[in-house]
């Protein structure tokens, strides 16, 4: 590879054009007004399927480089340096002498596609890991050889020393993410693990998913190959390779959390299905999806993970163009179990996804006590977030006029909330930007406070629970952290993040850190002391919250002259007062 490969490894022809042109999703295609002739109906036309441009009122067109040329009036090396600046490319390491970047590119990939074949061969002689792949996981050896299974033996340096009898140095193997070293010598980056290669879009192996063989809980089932000058987690979509042509066919993408799930459906007659690293969507994701279709279906767990991940691929997926849905499972099973014991059941269900804005909203009135006030504040605080992202402005009054009949309050009320998450100016009827701050600052430093005791010592768990109940949190990743609490009172932080929480990891590391600076000179009594204290004043926070948004609501509905919904809403302020 060289510098221009790896600047087109990195952009797309979206991303330079629209720079320049404003661009609209024409089906597969984007279209703008010609940057090169005054006209009102557009006739600039953008494939990200092919990765072209061309002007149809001035015939001209071509590729990224040549856009630039045209555009900044430079020459060929100009709209290089220009790109590669945009792609966070050093041009100095392809300079002049420094062929040795394209050399060790292409000797890692070298190295990475005879360690491809290496464990394909010693799967065919390990019986243990050929009756995982072929008896417990179903697959059949044709399936094998397309995704080019294999085996990574379980010693130390297998892989090494066979790569340097080879001619590979300790430098290549560890640039292609196949191995480290150490005092005692080179070792392996895999052992024991059934190995899935990682392939570009034109099936050349950059990197490898490693799945434990035999489990351990001291080792982590599954593991991948690091950031290398190969491999991008946040850029590349595994199986594409193989799905475009289906991708094509089908006019939709399945995107599935895990590689073996792609493996499974593509054996099952599915190709269109792809999957990301884990569940975090990014634009350059969905926009290398894009390129052969703008229908992205996601096929995610319906847990907390999953649900956090669709309103980040949500914004994600506005900015890229994206038509994004979600998949649901029937019976919370994973598309390798459903595909399996039951193929019309994952056929209807690729074929009858939920709008992704639908879906979430679903999935937030099942979780929220819609009838309290503060059931409501939070509701429409998780939801107004999202809907405040949504850059189509029909969609956006949609979702709010949506809102508004599920929460049973004004559109009035719904839309002046929404000014706080575009930074607009209030309505006296809302809260203050002195209450905002509260609400954003003081609320949650004090949540914050709490669930870092709670994370970091688990004897204070027990005092969770207040007398009114569950306590409800500001922000999702906070209402994540204390669920998953609740759920695993005994678990231990110490050594590592737990899986669950790997999509809020960074959150959970800052609580760790807030508990160690905070509270690591107090004994056990002043942490219990101060968690009690904490859960008071949050429960105390709360119910003053509630008393607000309740005296909204009842001013509101006098105004409208709703004498029913007055008493209603008294009485429920009344119950507030009694719990004081």
């Amino acid at each position: 590879m060289d510098a221009v490969e790896d600047i087109k490894s990195r952009l797309t022809i979206e991303d330079v054009v629209g720079d320049y042109v404003e661009l609209k999703r024409a089906g597969r295609n984007f279209k703008g007004l010609s940057p090169f002739n005054a006209e009102r109906s557009p006739s600039f036309m953008v494939s990200p399927e092919k990765q072209i441009w061309h002007d149809f009122s001035s015939g001209k067109g071509g590729n990224m480089f040549s856009f630039v040329m045209e555009m900044e009036g430079v020459d060929f090396k100009g709209a290089l340096d220009i790109l590669a600046r945009k792609a966070g490319l050093d041009l100095s390491l392809y300079g002049r002498g420094d062929s040795k970047v394209r050399e060790r590119k292409d000797k890692a990939l070298e190295a990475l596609e005879l360690a491809t074949k290496y464990y394909q061969q010693s799967l065919l002689g390990q019986q243990t890991a050929l009756d995982y792949v072929l008896k417990k996981r179903g697959f059949n050896r044709q399936i094998l050889t397309s995704f080019r299974l294999g085996y990574s033996p379980n010693s130390g340096a297998a892989l090494s020393d066979f790569l340097h009898k080879r001619g590979f140095n300790a430098e290549i193997i560890m640039l292609a993410g196949l191995g480290s070293t150490s005092a005692r010598g080179p070792y392996d980056m895999f052992r024991g693990r059934i190995m899935v290669p990682l392939m570009d879009g034109q099936g050349a192996v950059i990197g490898f998913t490693a799945r434990l063989l035999e489990d351990d809980p001291n080792a982590p089932k599954y593991i991948n190959t690091p950031q290398t000058l190969l491999y991008d987690k946040s850029r590349h979509v595994f199986g594409l390779h193989l799905a475009k042509d289906a991708i094509r066919t089908a006019g939709f993408a399945v995107v599935v959390e895990g590689n073996l799930d792609v493996v499974s459906t593509h054996q099952a007659g599915y190709a269109n299905v792809v999957a990301t690293a884990g569940t975090a969507i990014t634009q350059s994701h969905l926009k290398t999806v894009n390129r052969f279709t703008n229908d992205i279906r996601l096929c995610f767990d319906q847990d907390r993970a999953g649900i956090a991940a669709a309103e980040r691929a949500i914004s994600v997926a506005q900015a890229a163009g994206t038509k994004l849905s979600i998949i649901t499972i029937p019976d919370g099973k994973d598309p390798d179990e459903l595909v399996r014991k039951d193929p019309a059941a994952w056929e209807k269900a690729i074929h009858e996804p939920q709008y992704a804005i639908d879906w979430l909203i679903e999935r937030y009135t099942d979780m929220y006590d819609l009838k309290t006030a503060h059931g409501k504040r939070i509701f429409s605080d998780v939801l107004l977030g999202t809907v405040a992202k949504l850059e189509d402005q029909v969609e956006q009054d949609h979702y709010l006029l949506k809102l508004a009949e599920i929460t049973e309050v004004s559109e009035s009320a719904i839309r002046t909330k929404l000014q706080i998450f575009k930074g607009e100016k209030q309505s006296p009827l809302r809260k203050s930007k002195h209450q905002v701050e509260m609400v954003t600052s003081d609320l949650t430093l004090y949540e914050d406070q709490l669930l870092s005791l709670a994370v970091t010592y688990s004897v204070t768990r027990r005092f969770l629970q207040t007398e009114t109940g569950r306590l409800v949190f500001a922000t999702p990743e906070r209402q994540r952290v204390y669920e998953y609490l609740e759920a695993n009172p005994h678990v231990s932080f110490a050594e590592t993040i737990p899986e669950d929480l790997k999509d809020v990891e960074d959150y959970v590391k800052i609580l760790l850190f807030k508990a160690e600076e905070l509270y690591g000179a107090f004994d056990a009594n002043e942490r219990l002391r101060e968690l009690r204290d904490l859960v008071h004043r949050l429960t105390t926070e709360y119910q003053k919250q509630q008393k607000k948004d309740l005296s909204v609501l009842i001013r509101e509905a006098e105004e409208a002259g709703d004498d029913t919904k007055v008493a209603e809403l008294l009485n429920q302020f009344n119950t507030l007062l009694k719990k004081e």
